[in-house]
């Protein structure tokens, strides 16, 4: 890229969670000289966070694409050495009916159907990574105050008076983007009218590596499998809840909660024993109508949230980043300015339709489930039922949704 200034950074990513970070390994990463990119990673909170030392309620469901992306960023195997809890089987029914359906990675001659994984896991991965890249610069804790686009860089003013340079700034800094609200993306959102409710459970009997989900009328229940050295007797739970169900449960004592979550879960795996510290949040669906401005691009949540009923956030993040590192690279090989819409567009033309589809169909689940009319119920158990046995499709549809 030819340019009258240079810019102190070819590329500035704000935001060091899982996606920001393997952006930045992604984008530090070349195998060509003239593909080099001399990189920034902006992270608001202290380094210290990045530690997996302690168990991380938040946990992810990464998908095979997601695994090889990871990968590509040089952390799978230190992801491996960490914590990872492969399932094998996923077994989703409905509470108001007798559907049910159950995915088995043996059908599909495949290891597994995915990874449970913590996401301080991934991030301390990535971060180490970073380390080994001395064409990247973690710049943290700093904060954005401001971003200003000035025709051929973007420039960057954060805290302590400092201000840097870029030929392309990425947003991957979350749901509340700053990035996104310095240049005014314009964004579609609503809210779901439901609290998830995360945590780490210890059941009576073990997981079998197994993801559970009951689809109830006031919001899904999911079971994620933990391997911790071993011991298949702990879960990561999201539940999904209307607001006033949400706060009930969060006031209960754990003796209470656990419970109401073994009657919620229909005791698939026994009693729950104990609960870790529970967290509780509103779920909303946000949209930017455009990903990409001039030298801007927004990835992951800060340009898209969605319901976590399939786990798919974290995957579609990853999924963004790999196209945007795959034009970014054709425009440099083209000899062109990568930070001009003609290259960033190319990219939003590719993610933006996956991503409205996979919103779509989650926004379809969620209705479907929470409808109480009998004539949905019925339709609801027989679909679940006649899909069960139809293993072709059945198989096509976790396939496409692993990646494969």
């Amino acid at each position: 890229m030819d340019s009258v200034y240079k810019p102190d950074y070819d590329v500035v990513i704000v935001g060091a969670g899982p996606v920001g970070a393997a952006a930045a390994c992604l984008l530090g990463s070349a195998n060509k000289t003239a593909e080099r990119l001399n990189i920034a990673l902006i992270e608001a909170h202290p380094a210290e966070q990045f530690s997996a030392d302690n168990f991380d309620p938040r946990v992810a469901a990464v998908t095979e694409k997601s695994r090889l992306i990871l990968d590509r960023c040089g952390v799978w195997d230190s992801i491996m050495a960490m914590r990872v809890s492969p399932y094998v089987a996923m077994d989703v029914w409905d509470a108001e009916s007798t559907g049910r359906i159950r995915f088995d990675c043996g059908d599909l001659q495949q290891p597994n159907l995915g990874h449970i994984i913590e996401s301080n896991v991934m991030v301390q991965a990535l971060m180490h990574r970073i380390t080994d890249l001395d064409n990247v610069d973690l710049i943290c804790p700093a904060s954005i105050e401001q971003c200003r686009n000035e025709g051929e860089v973007i420039t960057v003013e954060l805290n302590h008076d400092r201000r840097i340079s870029t030929a392309l700034l990425i947003g991957a800094d979350g749901g509340r983007s700053k990035v996104r609200e310095c240049f005014g993306f314009e964004c579609k959102s609503w809210n779901y009218d439901h609290n998830a409710i995360v945590a780490t459970i210890t059941t009576a009997k073990p997981n079998r590596q197994t993801a559970w989900q009951r689809f109830m009328p006031t919001g899904p229940l999911a079971l994620l499998p933990l391997n911790r050295q071993g011991d298949l007797h702990q879960s990561s739970i999201v539940w999904s809840q209307i607001p006033e169900s949400a706060d009930a449960l969060m006031q209960l004592n754990d003796v209470d909660f656990c419970a109401e979550l073994s009657r919620a879960s229909e005791y698939c795996l026994g009693e729950v024993m104990s609960v870790d510290c529970r967290y509780s949040f509103p779920l909303t669906q946000n949209h930017a109508v455009d990903y990409v401005l001039p030298r801007v691009a927004l990835v992951g949540d800060a340009a898209h949230t969605i319901h976590p009923l399939a786990g798919q956030g974290v995957n579609l993040g990853f999924a963004d980043i790999a196209v945007l590192d795959e034009e970014v690279r054709r425009g440099i090989a083209c000899n062109l300015d990568f930070g001009q819409t003609a290259v960033l567009n190319r990219y939003q033309r590719r993610r933006k339709p996956e991503n409205l589809a996979a919103m779509a169909a989650m926004e379809g689940f969620k209705r479907l489930f929470a409808a109480d009319e009998l004539s949905l119920r019925l339709l609801r158990s027989l679909g679940m039922s006649q899909l069960n046995k139809m293993s072709a499709i059945k198989n096509k549809l976790i396939k496409r949704a692993m990646g494969l």
